[in-house]
Order: C-alpha cells, then structure tokens, then sequence
C-alpha cells in the first residue's frame, strides 16, 4: 500500500506513529491504528479504500480530528485528509479541501474580502464541521455551513471519485448536508458560496452567580428572536476560578444598533459587572471567538490540545421555570464544567427541516454539556434531567458514544431517508462506525 501512495503511510514504529495516532481530545490517547495514511489526493484515498476492501480493515476517516466520541480514529486504517488543505476562490465561490482548518478557511478567504458561515474553534476540520451541519458566529444571518455547501467531491466505498450537487448524486449531495461524517465515503473538497465579510462588532458581557437564572430566562427569549445580524451564545461555567455567567456574540451591523440590543438584555437581567463591544475585521472576530485573539494565525492552527467530554441537545422550547432553575443548579455542582448555549432562529430556521439532512431547523438554540478532563457523572447526570424539558434532540457534531436513541435524536424523521443513501453507496457497509448510519 505504500508504494500505491503519493502521500506518506505510518506504521507502529515508524517515526511519527506517535503524533499520527493522536486526536485533538488526549482522552483517546490509548487509541492504536494499525496505519495512518495521509492522504496527498483523491487517488491517495481511493488507494486506501480498495486496501481495505481488499484486506478486511477497519477504515476511519480524519480531517480535524476533534470527533467527540473519538471516531476520528479506530483500530484498523486511519485515512488523514489533512493535507489537502488548499482555499481558493473565484467568482463567488470559495474551493476548500477537506483537510482545511477553519482558523486557514478564515484567513485565507479573508484576503479576498469573504468568508463562508463556519463554527469557531480554530483547529477544526472543515469536513466534519460541514458534513454534520455547522453552526457557528454567523449562522443566524448566513445559514448553517452546509446551506453554503453548493458541491462536495467525495470517494466513495468502491474507489469512486463523485463530484455531488444538486444536479449530480443530488441525494449523496442532500446526505452531506448535515448527515454526519465518515457515514458515505471520504470527502477531499467542498465548494461553498460566500458572502462579503465586512467588519464584525464582538461582545462579551458578564453578571454574577446569582443573576444566572434571570439571564437565562431573558437570553432564551431574546437571542433566537433577535434580527438576523445578531448571534450570541450564554455561557454557564464552573471552573476554579468559580462560577460565571457571560453572554457573548457578534453583530453584523453597525455598533450603535447592537448597543441598543444589548440595552434590552441588560434591562431584563440587570446591570452586567462587566460589558466590552468592540469592532474588528472578520478575521480578528473569528479569532476572538476562537479563543486565540492574541495569536498569529500560525499559533491558533496549533492550539493546545485539551481533554474533555461533551453532550447535547436542541432545545425546541423555552424552558420553564423549573427547568431554568434545573440547569442553573446542575452548573453550580463541584467541578470544572459549563453549559453553552448558542443561539438559532434567523436563517437557519428558513430552510426546511427536510432541505437538507440537518433536521433541527425549528430549534430555538443548542446546548453543549461541556466537562473538563475525562469525568462523565456530571454530564450523564445533568444531560439526563434536562432531557425532560428539551427532550430527545441532539447534534451530530456533537456526537455522544453513550446516547441510545441517537438516530431519532440526530437525524429525525431525515433518518430513513439517510438509511436509502447508505444503501445506494456503500451497500456493504465499509464505513462502519458505531453510530453508523
């Protein structure tokens, strides 16, 4: 297999196996590919996959390697796309490979004066983010990351290179937009539509503990309801500096009109301890965003790597007062964790639940359980009770290995739907992870 490659197979043993294996997470550290491929192609990856057919390996695929469950890697053939990294654009439209991170799809795209709708962590890949549906900063004005996705070149389990749009494999196409990565074959590039990206006004804003439950009854009513230019997420955080309440986000419009937005807010919550708006290129808001405002772009494509655990839901509903006070107690609990909840509505909720694989497009906002480390108990727990108010929603890319009913939870009434293109294209099943479609 090897000698089939333009780019490089590592072996155990093999200088480099080391860092080849690892994941952004370290909790999947102990994790052993029997090969990682980096892939400098299509071809590359066609390459890999007949290997595998051929020879009874497992196949998983990685382009950021930021999989919550870990399923970026596995014990059989690790098929990296890191390399095929280009950005272009042209026209209107920006050309990505899928090993792209999103701090290289920001900056490159930035010298042209555009940008697409992505998510915020610097070092994520722009496969999984696109494939699984991508919220980010911009969503509520711009859409999700797969509304902007207009093709998708993808191998397919027989060694297939398929370029899907609406007009070719349109139901591969439908199937990527939002249907999860590694479910229907290796994508090596994406094309999207983009947007001018013009000056972005960021906000932090904080209160105490004891305001928390009053901000999370105003934020629930006020941010998925905001005009469209208008994203924010709530931040609950325990950590060891103590408990903090911050509601922070970006305005496409001009400062003086998000100061009024933010005056409503504060009139329902009470006075921040703390309030910052600033102004700053697309560019340095993604950044700020990303937690790497300080750093050259070079040092945010190498952000430290962090263990953690994660959870979701999509919250359909406001919640009552019980559940405010169930969640605002749950947060309070010893430990280092948070719960992020980022606003939807605008855009994202003008596409049909049924347009694309993203089925949530009703949702109001989504909720992240965040831990630090490799503790379970306390997002097992408060996942848990606060199922009774959101109910049996989650998002994929924030995929979850202990979730039981996480077909209905991520995919909805779009899952039989899902199962015909898995059939169609991979009929014997070579992409087999263990929430596989």
């Amino acid at each position: 297999m090897r000698r089939e490659l333009a780019g490089t197979l590592v072996l155990p043993g093999d200088a480099g196996y080391t860092t080849a294996r690892r994941l952004f997470n370290p909790a999947y550290d102990q994790v052993r590919p029997q090969a990682v491929a980096y892939c400098e192609s299509a071809g590359d990856v066609s390459a890999c996959l007949g290997f595998a057919r051929a020879n009874g390996v497992p196949v998983t695929s990685r382009s950021g390697g930021h999989s919550y469950a870990g399923w970026s890697t596995g014990t059989g053939l690790v098929i990296d796309v890191s390399r095929m990294n280009a950005v272009s654009y042209a026209d209107g439209q920006a050309t990505v490979g899928a090993g792209a991170k999103l701090i290289d799809v920001y900056d490159r795209l930035s010298r042209r004066g555009v940008s697409i709708p992505a998510g915020t962590c610097p070092t994520v890949g722009i496969a999984g983010l696109a494939l699984g549906g991508g919220i980010g900063v911009v969503s509520r004005k711009h859409g999700l990351t797969c509304d902007a996705l207009e093709s998708v070149r993808l191998v397919t389990a027989d060694g297939r290179v398929l370029t899907c749009d609406a007009d070719h494999h349109a139901g591969l196409y439908w199937a990527c937009r939002g249907g999860g990565g590694g479910n229907f074959g290796v994508a090596v590039s994406f094309t999207f539509r983009t947007f001018a990206a013009s000056r972005l006004t960021v906000f932090f804003l904080h209160w105490p503990w004891s305001k928390a439950g009053a901000a999370v009854r105003a934020w629930q009513s006020w941010a998925p309801s905001a005009p469209d230019e208008l994203w924010s997420a709530l931040h609950l955080t325990r950590s060891a500096r103590g408990l903090d309440v911050a509601v922070v986000g970006a305005y496409t419009g001009p400062a003086s009109a998000l100061n009024r937005l933010l005056d409503r807010l504060a009139e329902r919550v009470g006075r921040p301890s703390s309030r910052s708006v600033r102004t700053t290129s697309h560019l340095d808001a993604m950044k700020i965003m990303g937690g790497c405002s300080s750093m050259s772009v070079d040092r945010c494509r190498r952000m430290p790597r962090e263990a953690f655990g994660a959870k979701s839901h999509l919250a359909y509903r406001e919640l009552p007062a019980d559940g405010v006070r169930a969640l605002v107690n749950g947060v309070a609990r010893s430990g280092g964790h948070s719960v992020l909840l980022d606003a939807m509505g605008g855009a994202i909720g003008r596409v049909a639940p049924t347009a694309t694989a993203f089925p949530h497009r009703a949702a109001l906002f989504s909720v992240q359980y965040y831990a630090e480390g490799t503790s379970r108990s306390w997002l097992r727990d408060l996942h848990t009770n606060m199922s009774r108010y959101f109910g049996n929603h989650g998002y994929v890319n924030y995929i979850e290995a202990d979730l039981k009913n996480w077909r209905s939870a991520y995919y909805g009434a779009n899952a039989a739907r899902l199962a015909e293109v898995k059939s169609t294209y991979d009929p014997g099943r070579l992409f087999r992870l263990p929430q596989g479609v």
